[in-house]
């Protein structure tokens, strides 16, 4: 528990005015994930609601007044300023009145923000306890993200100005003086903000930088003068545009020069920087798959393309279980992550938990079935030292040996559809094998029109083909990817069903592993990345271009 938090009667709600910062989930502080964590009602803006509602606890709501979905201010409506600031404030009291703990998340920092400064007083009127947990201002974090520097050794001065509230006298100060200027303005405004300071004295050859959506992977970074803006929108087809109201943030200053930016945009040159990559998995399956994609700038997309279900007969596998309790195995072997999802529940069934292995030894095919055991409380006794497969499994698997082995059987629990190879190998090996069917695959449910179209129609910069089966269950509930998605297989195998689909495999991993598949997507997109910038093109995306444009490579 943090000690700064306020201290509160028990019985009686308080507020916490919490900063979401300007888009990036990993910019909450740690603070932040902990109010959010204790809150009974979440009440945010729109454009971070989804940054925070991951982190609060299952079925958190607004009191009766509303949902959180129904309180969020629709920050773009200056005409309804005051109603929305009277209905949120008494949609904040309303829940601590009733001895709720509100979590009131605002984009950036609470501290900047007047609308919350108000809400704030609005409490402190009331006598409601509240407390502020800053968060990471756009002004500061979005220049950061753009590798645009604020200040420079010698100390330049910085100034904020919001462009929707600034008058003449502040044109006029900033537009006079040399110090770096952070404008907060849109798409449609930030010409207008750079016309008001060269009319204040500012020279129109001044550099700046505009940057959208900043801190996120859609985040896009403009380079031009104050003179030339207005021009360099237009040329790269930003304007005009239904979607010239959203916010930007301008940087003015030698700061903000383009030599500066090849230099320090560190975010934007992520190999795979906004790449919309399809992960045919379960969420489950791909979490730390999908993490290491954000960690190169991608946009995963999870899309099951097998759903699992329980075996048509259970009674094989509840003898297993009950035999793994009595001794009757040596070893469990387990070659994915379901199976050991199975046996768990099975053992949660029974009210057993992992105690139960005790004197069995664990063998685990692949670092996430390993994982998953551990997160289980058991630690795989044999991993594969190589290939992460049943044959790999089997290099390194001891031969029975009657002196050493008081038990000469293995219980094997696995798909309906896994191949023989691991059961003929451990008979090889002198092993008696249970190999009992856990659970049963079969193909999920088509995804979304929506997401079908984009496969289809260029909509994703990339694909993981992580089996043959995921290419075959891909193209059978979703058709086949477009020619300019990048099409990247785990091993010659999988390629292979690719090729045989009429796909054209562009990245092979060099190791039958999820996550060395995904790096070396990364690498074909830092490659791609370099071979634009030599040639003085500009770095797209695959599904910026054109069918026939596209190189083939193999990592």
């Amino acid at each position: 528990m943090n000690p700064n938090a306020p201290n509160h009667p028990p019985g009686h709600g308080h507020v916490t005015f919490l900063g979401a910062g300007p888009g990036d989930p990993g910019l909450l502080t740690l603070r932040a994930v902990e109010a959010l964590g204790a809150a009974d009602v979440l009440i945010a803006d729109p454009q971070v609601l989804d940054v925070v509602r991951t982190h609060v606890r299952p079925g958190v709501a607004a009191d009766a007044q509303g949902t959180p979905e129904q309180a969020r201010a629709d920050a773009s409506s200056s005409t309804a300023d005051v109603a929305l600031l009277r209905d949120t404030a008494n949609l904040v009291m309303g829940a601590a009145r009733s001895g709720k703990r509100v979590v009131r998340a605002v984009a950036g920092d609470p501290g900047l923000d007047g609308y919350a400064a108000d809400e704030m007083v609005a409490c402190a009127a009331e006598g409601i306890v509240f407390e502020v947990v800053p968060g990471v201002a756009a002004a500061v974090g979005v220049p950061a993200y753009a590798g645009v520097p604020l200040r420079d050794a010698q100390g330049t001065d910085v100034r904020f100005v919001d462009a929707r509230t600034a008058d003449d006298r502040c044109w006029s100060e900033v537009g006079s003086s040399d110090a770096t200027a952070v404008v907060s303005a849109t798409l449609e405004t930030v010409a207008a903000a750079a016309g008001e300071l060269v009319a204040a004295g500012r020279k129109p050859d001044t550099p700046l930088t505009v940057t959208v959506a900043g801190t996120t992977t859609r985040q896009r970074t403009w380079t031009a003068t104050l003179g030339t803006i207005a021009q360099v929108l237009k040329s790269a087809k930003v304007l005009p545009s239904p979607q010239g109201a959203q916010p930007v943030i301008a940087v003015v200053g030698e700061r903000s020069a383009a030599a500066q930016r090849e230099q320090l945009a560190w975010f934007e040159s992520k190999p795979l920087f906004g790449w919309h990559v399809l992960v045919p998995r379960t969420k489950e399956q791909a979490a730390s798959l999908s993490d290491q994609l954000r960690s190169y700038g991608a946009v995963p997309s999870e899309v099951p393309t097998i759903a699992v279900e329980p075996p048509r007969t259970p009674q094989q596998m509840e003898r297993a279980v009950k035999g793994l309790v009595t001794g009757r195995y040596e070893w469990i072997a387990f070659t994915s992550v379901n199976a050991v999802k199975a046996v768990r529940e099975k053992f949660e069934e029974y009210g057993l938990d992992a105690r139960a292995f005790a004197g069995i030894k664990v063998a685990a095919v692949g670092e996430q079935t390993a994982r998953s055991l551990i997160d289980f409380g058991v630690k795989p006794d044999l991993v594969p030292s190589g290939e992460q497969s049943a044959a790999g499994l089997l290099e390194d698997w001891p031969p029975y040996d009657p002196v050493f082995d008081p038990i000469d059987r293995v219980f094997l629990p696995r798909a309906d559809i896994a191949t023989e190879t691991l059961v003929a190998g451990l008979i090889e090996l002198g092993w008696e094998v249970d190999d009992v069917t856990a659970y049963r695959t079969v193909r999920a449910s088509p995804p979304p029109a929506e997401t079908r179209e984009a496969i289809k129609g260029g909509g994703f910069d990339a694909v993981l083909f992580t089996s043959s089966s995921t290419v075959r269950n891909l193209v059978g509930i979703a058709g086949k990817p477009h020619n300019v998605t990048v099409i990247a297989c785990i091993g010659p195998a999988t390629a292979k069903t690719a090729e045989e689909h009429g796909l054209r495999v562009d990245v092979l991993s060099p190791e039958p592993s999820v996550h060395k598949l995904a790096e070396a997507l990364a690498e074909f997109g830092a490659a791609r990345r370099r071979a634009a910038t030599q040639a003085g093109e500009p770095v797209t995306r695959p599904s910026e271009r054109r069918p026939g444009s596209r190189r083939r490579a193999r990592s």
